[in-house]
């Protein structure tokens, strides 16, 4: 099968194919500027259809200016394992090629589910729902973006993921390393592809190199090895919660940013990184925030404003899933935040979406401050 870079029916159509075709990548090249999205799609090599449509005519149609080029070649999915350092992939759900720089092991929270009593999560004081979620363990991956794809991904997903406090002279200083992103497994579509820089990121040749020798091909540079080592507990993602209310489900993972000391008192950041997905057919658009922030030292602060990140997005089948990175502080080392979105359906009527509940987590006596990435 080959995949080119369309917005529908990835997930869809390889599932339709015999998982022993052959798969080709097919990417987008814009020579306009009016394309504003990535989205796989799948061609079989085996029958030479796409959807009904005929290989020849398909590869030889350039609507908009838009035309097909070889990207690489799907690999099998995997259902058990972890992919390793150095994997290819297509982003299922926003449909960016991205490669795997390292896993992580991470607890998710998942109030989808009914869990037994055992090994729970208490709730945080005052929110809702107050029921225990047990941790189950599961996958995660930091990865690099490919800049071509960034201008594509800007109205669904922001591509600067990663934040802490600089180790810098000025206090106030937040440090940011554009094109990187967490995705979890099943996120990933793995492919292979011959060119030896496949991806085009700034930090792709300082993380990585060429190996033929090796399966994925791309090997850890000692720089990388490094960078995670120095910086592992600003990058290190922990927990993830996960909660779905009329079909909209929201994804949260918190991460502590650092500890800056302000007119004697000292001030703790963390970042939350949130992805809303609706997994039903009706259009919908994000239209309020309702935040409620405890701090350890008592304090419960309540939050409300539109939309999220300056923006109101609507979510449809098309377009399913958007993600954005926001950032708290408290006077505390811990606290807890949850709250609700205001969800707006075609016909003017309106429903609040729950955010799990998630912790805010310093453990400051474990952390040292963060290294940057500069070589």
């Amino acid at each position: 099968m080959a995949a080119c870079a369309l917005r529908r029916g990835l997930l869809s159509t390889v599932s339709k194919y015999n998982k022993k075709h052959a798969h080709r990548i097919l990417s987008v090249v814009d020579s306009s500027s009016g394309f504003d999205g990535f989205r796989p799609r799948v061609q079989c090599r085996a029958c030479g259809l796409s959807g009904g449509v005929q290989q020849r005519r398909f590869m030889s149609s350039r609507p908009e200016g838009k035309i097909l080029e070889t990207v690489g070649v799907f690999e099998a999915v995997k259902q058990h394992g972890k992919y390793e350092t150095g994997q290819l992939f297509l982003h299922s759900v926003f449909g960016y090629r991205g490669i795997v720089l390292f896993p992580w092991h991470a607890r998710l929270y998942d109030r989808d589910i009914t869990p037994p009593m055992s090994d729970s999560k208490p709730e945080p004081p005052g929110a809702h729902g107050s029921k225990e979620v047990k941790g189950k363990t599961h996958t995660y991956y930091q990865v690099l973006i490919d800049t071509r794809d960034c201008p594509h991904i800007s109205q669904r997903s922001q591509t600067e993921a990663v934040t802490f406090l600089a180790n810098h002279d000025d206090s106030r200083a937040l440090y940011a390393i554009p094109g990187l992103d967490y995705v979890s497994h099943e996120d990933i579509l793995p492919y292979n592809s011959t060119e030896q820089i496949p991806i085009q990121h700034e930090l792709f040749e300082r993380f990585l190199m060429y190996n033929p020798a090796k399966s994925p091909p791309f090997t850890a540079r000692d720089t990388l090895k490094a960078w995670q080592e120095k910086n592992h507990p600003w990058l290190e993602l922990s927990d993830v919660h996960r909660e779905t209310t009329e079909n909209i489900r929201v994804t949260v993972i918190p991460f502590y940013m650092g500890m800056r000391e302000a007119q004697n008192s000292h001030v703790y950041w963390w970042r939350y990184c949130i992805r809303l997905e609706n997994m039903g057919n009706e259009v919908v658009q994000l239209r309020e925030r309702h935040w409620r922030i405890f701090s350890l030292s008592g304090t419960l602060e309540t939050v409300r404003g539109r939309g999220v990140v300056g923006r109101e997005p609507v979510l449809s089948k098309e377009q399913p899933a958007f993600q954005y990175s926001s950032h708290v502080s408290l006077q505390a080392p811990s606290g807890h935040m949850w709250g609700t979105f205001r969800i707006e359906r075609t016909d003017g009527s309106h429903f609040d979406v729950r955010i799990p509940p998630f912790s805010l987590e310093s453990n400051k006596d474990d952390k040292a401050p963060p290294a940057g990435y500069t070589f």
